[in-house]
C-alpha cells in the first residue's frame, strides 16, 4: 500500500460576503478535490490542539501523525534541521524573519519584505552577522533565516510577525525573560539595512525594503520519533520551506529538494509531482506540502488566494490521481489544509479544516465537495488532526 498526503497551506477560510457568503474553497474550481471528497470519505480535523499557537509547524506535526502537545517544542528548531544546523543541548533557535515596517508610523507593513528574495536575503544576513554577534545567523529561504543563542531568552514572549500586519510594532516587541537582548539585536538592524545595496535597489523598483529583522518561534531541538520507528513507514517530504523539510528530518523522511519550488503562487507544481510519484516507486509514503494558499491568505489577496487554491487542484491533486490510478500499487490518499488562514485576518486561525480520503477499501459517505461545510457531513466526524495517520493506515 502506498500512502500520500497532499496538503495546501491555508486553504480554508471563513465566509466572504463579496462572495456571497461563501468560502474561498467554494467557489474556487476543484474539481479532483471534490472528487476525493465524492468518491473518499472526509470530516473534519482538529490540528491545533487547545491551547496551541495556530501555526504551519504544530498544524503540519498533526498532519503528520504527531501530537503537537507532546513533541512541539517552537518553530524555528524545525527549520533548523533543514538547513543542516546541529542544536546543541543549550541552544535556542529563533526564526529571523526579514520585515518591512513603517519606521515612521511603527507599524508592521509586510512579514515577508515584499517576498524578498534568497539570493537578496544571502547577501543582507551576511551583512548582520555583527550585530547578532551574541548568536549566529544562517540565511535561508526568502524572508525565512535563522538565529542561533546560546541558552539565551528562551522564554522570551515574541510574536510572529503575520500575526501583526498593520499594527503597532510597539505592542508586540519581544518582552520578558532575556527579551532585551532580542530588542537589541532587532533595533541594531534597521540602520544596517536602511544603508544596505540590496535595499536601495528595491526601493529604486519600487519593491518593498528588508527594513528590519523580526525574531520569535524560539525553542530547543525537539525528540521525535521517526515514522519508521512508530509506523514502519519509509517516505518522503516535498515542500519548499524550511519547516516542513524540518518536519522531515525530525520524522526521518527523505527531504526532496524541488528546483524552482518557491512557496508561491509560481512554484514548480509539475515538478513536485513527478518527485512524489518517483518516491512511491521506492518508499511507502509521501508527504507533499503546497505553501502558496497560505502566502495569499496573509497577503489579504481574494483573487490570488482562490487562484492558489485552484492550481494546488488541478496541478498537484489531479495528476497524482492519475499517477496513482497507473502505478498498479494499492493506495490511498488524503488532502487537507493545516490550518485557515482568512483573507480578512491575514493571519492563522485555530479551527477544524475540512479532509477528504480516497482509496483502498475507503467506503464513500455523504460528502460531495470539498469544502469546510461539506467536511462537518463527513463519516469520519471531527477528529484530533495526529490521528489521521491512523485512519489512512488502518486495514
Amino acid at each position: 500500500m502506498k500512502f500520500v498526503i497532499l496538503l495546501g497551506d491555508g486553504m480554508a477560510d471563513h465566509p466572504i460576503e463579496s462572495l456571497g457568503g461563501k468560502t474561498p474553497l467554494e467557489v474556487a474550481d476543484t474539481p479532483n478535490m471534490d472528487r476525493v471528497a465524492r468518491e473518499g470519505r472526509g470530516g473534519l480535523a482538529s490540528n491545533v490542539p487547545e491551547g496551541m499557537p495556530p501555526g504551519s509547524d504544530v498544524a503540519n506535526l498533526s498532519a503528520m501523525g504527531y501530537d503537537p502537545r507532546l513533541y512541539y517544542t517552537g518553530r524555528a528548531p524545525l527549520e533548523a534541521a533543514s538547513m543542516g544546523v546541529d542544536l546543541g543541548p543549550e541552544d535556542v533557535a529563533f526564526r529571523c524573519n526579514l520585515v518591512n515596517v513603517d519606521l515612521e508610523r511603527g507599524l508592521m507593513v509586510d512579514y515577508s519584505a515584499g517576498h524578498i528574495t534568497t539570493a537578496e536575503t544571502n547577501e543582507i544576513i551576511s551583512s548582520l552577522q555583527d550585530v547578532c554577534s551574541k548568536g549566529k545567523l544562517y540565511p535561508g529561504v526568502s524572508y525565512r533565516n535563522l538565529l542561533v543563542l546560546e541558552d539565551k531568552a528562551e522564554r522570551a514572549d515574541c510574536t510572529p510577525p503575520h500575526d501583526i500586519m498593520d499594527q503597532p510594532i510597539a505592542d508586540y516587541l519581544p518582552k520578558g525573560e532575556g527579551s532585551e537582548i532580542l530588542r537589541e539585536m532587532m533595533e541594531a538592524s534597521v540602520p544596517i539595512l536602511a544603508e544596505h545595496p540590496i535595499n536601495q535597489r528595491r526601493i529604486a523598483e519600487g519593491k518593498r525594503p528588508a527594513n528590519m529583522i523580526w525574531l520569535w518561534g524560539q525553542g530547543k531541538a525537539p525528540k521525535l520519533p521517526t515514522l519508521q520507528e512508530t509506523r514502519g513507514l519509509s517516505g518522503a517530504m516535498i515542500s519548499a520551506v524550511d519547516l516542513l523539510k524540518g518536519i522531515g528530518v525530525y520524522a526521518g523522511l527523505e527531504v526532496i529538494d524541488i528546483p524552482g519550488a518557491t512557496g508561491v503562487l509560481d512554484t514548480n507544481y509539475e515538478g513536485k509531482v513527478e518527485a512524489a510519484l518517483g518516491a512511491l516507486e521506492r518508499l511507502d509514503f509521501v508527504y507533499l506540502h503546497v505553501e502558496a494558499p497560505d502566502e495569499m491568505g496573509h497577503d489579504g489577496s481574494l483573487e490570488k488566494k482562490i487562484e492558489a487554491i485552484r492550481r494546488f487542484d488541478a496541478r498537484i491533486v489531479g495528476p497524482v490521481l492519475e499517477g496513482l490510478e497507473k502505478s498498479g500499487h494499492e493506495w490511498r490518499v488524503l488532502v487537507l489544509p493545516d490550518h485557515p488562514t482568512p483573507v480578512a485576518m491575514r493571519t492563522h486561525t485555530s479551527e477544524p479544516v475540512p479532509f477528504a480520503m480516497m482509496g483502498a477499501s475507503i467506503e464513500p459517505d455523504e460528502m460531495e465537495v470539498f469544502t469546510e461545510k461539506e467536511g462537518a457531513r463527513g463519516g469520519y466526524g471531527r477528529v484530533d488532526g495526529w490521528r489521521l495517520m491512523d485512519e489512512i493506515m488502518r486495514s
